[in-house]
């Protein structure tokens, strides 16, 4: 049986992370991983380009039963220590909007750091092995397609449910059951929302229409991009407010956050007004969708033929379009998982299990929850650093 100083589950972000960390402190590790090759979410990540983190991280925008925990780890190692690592190895990087960094080229440069740190600190890597029984005695026996293995400590770095299709599963939180650890309520975070076949009748017409809008559920709000799609809604807005939103909740959409549309109106109106209203409102807000309001709210003739209650509803409609998502499209395109091993059982610093500090639990598998842009990320290369530190 093959022994080491530390054994971690999952080569992702977190776990590469975690596993170079402790090799460099002259930790003997074994990273293990079911997939064919490491970092894949890594590698889909940003349209291929990888949103490595968030120049604006702040513990606020991270969701979590505790929202307190994750200050620790990421007042420690920060996006700015992250951005000089990729910066020393040469890789290019800007931002695009919100504070959110992307490689110049591919996300695939900073896996290649990663593995490149990994062999060059020694970290024994172990891809397409299956991991079966876990036990704890005298340290940690895990029994692998690759052969057993037993380490005095034992990471768990296997992400959440989203998306199966690369492999997700629970398998984390079920290590955390199997040792005495609570998990919070798992569910999709960052995913579009689906609607009623009613609503859907107004929303597919307009599929592929995008524009800047803000919505809002819960008493916050993200002004972000917003995009029609046959299934429903998408876009920045809708993935950051889905991890607010829970079902029976309605939700409101103002399509023109950054203007004043009774205002903009009544001065057209008092112009002339001899437009028609679908051309008035598409002078605001994209031409098909404009129909389709003016249309769903049977105006007819000129601006001017409208009385004040008219235009005042219009604009309502506008800044104020009210629906009630019916769910979500599910870990199957989530972004992330909300929820996880809960953070009550978890030191702050170190990551480990309060009752059994020989095991760590870090990233995605852990109720820490970022917004979109970047966060989730950063996330996890702070929770695997400060866990290295302590292994």
């Amino acid at each position: 049986m093959r022994r080491h100083d530390a054994i971690i589950l999952g080569a992702g972000a977190a776990g590469m992370f975690c596993a170079i960390e402790a090799a460099r402190r002259g930790r003997r590790v074994a990273l293990i991983d079911h997939a064919k090759a490491p970092g894949e979410k890594i590698r889909i990540s940003g349209g291929g380009r990888c949103n490595f983190t968030n120049l604006d991280i702040r513990p606020e925008r991270f969701l979590s039963a505790n929202p307190r925990f994750a200050r620790s780890a990421l007042s420690r190692y920060t996006q700015a220590d992250f951005i000089a690592r990729i910066e020393r190895a040469g890789i290019g990087w800007h931002e695009k909007t919100l504070g959110q960094l992307f490689c110049d080229g591919s996300a695939r440069e900073i896996i290649a750091m990663l593995v490149a740190d990994m062999a060059a600190s020694g970290v024994e890597l172990h891809l397409a092995t299956q991991v079966g029984e876990i036990t704890h005695g005298d340290g940690f026996h895990v029994q692998t397609s690759a052969g057993a293995m037993q380490a005095d400590k034992l990471v768990v770095a296997t992400g959440g449910k989203s998306i199966p299709k690369m492999g997700a599963t629970g398998f984390g939180y079920e290590i955390a059951r199997r040792f005495g650890l609570a998990v919070t309520e798992t569910r999709p975070a960052l995913v579009p929302l689906t609607f009623s076949a009613a609503q859907l009748d107004a929303i597919r017409p307009l599929a592929g229409v995008a524009l800047p809008a803000e919505v809002s559920a819960g008493g916050i709000g993200f002004r972000e991009g917003l995009l029609f799609t046959h299934r429903g809604l998408s876009g920045p807005s809708i993935l950051q407010i889905s991890s607010y939103w829970r079902e029976g909740m309605p939700i409101t959409v103002d399509l023109l956050p950054d203007g004043d549309l009774a205002a903009a109106l009544a001065a057209a109106k008092q112009a002339g007004g001899r437009q028609a209203v679908a051309s008035a409102l598409g002078a605001h807000l994209p031409e098909k969708l404009a129909r389709q309001i003016v249309a769903r709210l049977a105006l007819a003739g000129n601006l001017a033929d409208q009385p004040k209650a008219a235009l005042a509803r219009l604009a309502r409609e506008v800044h104020e379009w009210q629906l009630r998502p019916v769910g979500t499209e599910g870990y199957r395109t989530a972004e992330v998982t909300l929820g996880g091993v809960d953070t009550r059982g978890l030191d702050a610093r170190s990551m480990a299990s309060r009752t059994l500090p020989a095991l760590y639990f870090i990233g995605e598998v852990v109720d820490v929850t970022g917004w979109l842009g970047g966060y989730n990320f950063q996330w996890a290369w702070s929770s695997g650093w400060a866990a290295g530190q302590a292994l």
